[in-house]
C-alpha cells in the first residue's frame, strides 16, 4: 500500500500521448468527407481511446478513484501480526 502512494505512470508520458492521439484523430478528420459513417467511426474510436487512458490512469493507482481494491484485508492481516 506504501509503494502505491507514488504513480508509476510519468505525467509527462501522459501528456504526450494524449497530444499524438488528438494529432492522430484531428488528422484522420480533416482527411475525410463528413458523413455518417466517418462521424460514428470517430465518435467510437474517441471513445475506445477515452476509455483505454482512463482505464491506465485508474489502474495505477489501485487504492484511490472509481475502481479500488479493498485495503481492509491488508490492515486485518498488519493488525493480526502486530503483538
Amino acid at each position: 500500500m506504501v509503494e502505491q502512494q507514488v504513480s508509476a505512470l510519468p505525467a509527462p508520458f501522459l501528456v504526450v500521448l494524449i497530444f499524438w492521439l488528438g494529432m492522430l484523430f484531428l488528422g484522420f478528420g480533416l482527411m475525410t468527407r463528413l458523413n455518417a459513417t466517418v462521424v460514428t467511426a470517430m465518435l467510437v474510436g474517441a471513445l475506445s481511446v477515452g476509455g483505454a487512458i482512463f482505464l491506465i490512469v485508474e489502474l495505477d493507482r489501485p487504492y484511490d478513484g472509481l475502481m479500488r481494491i479493498s485495503d481492509r484485508p491488508v490492515r486485518a492481516a498488519l493488525t493480526a501480526l502486530q503483538p
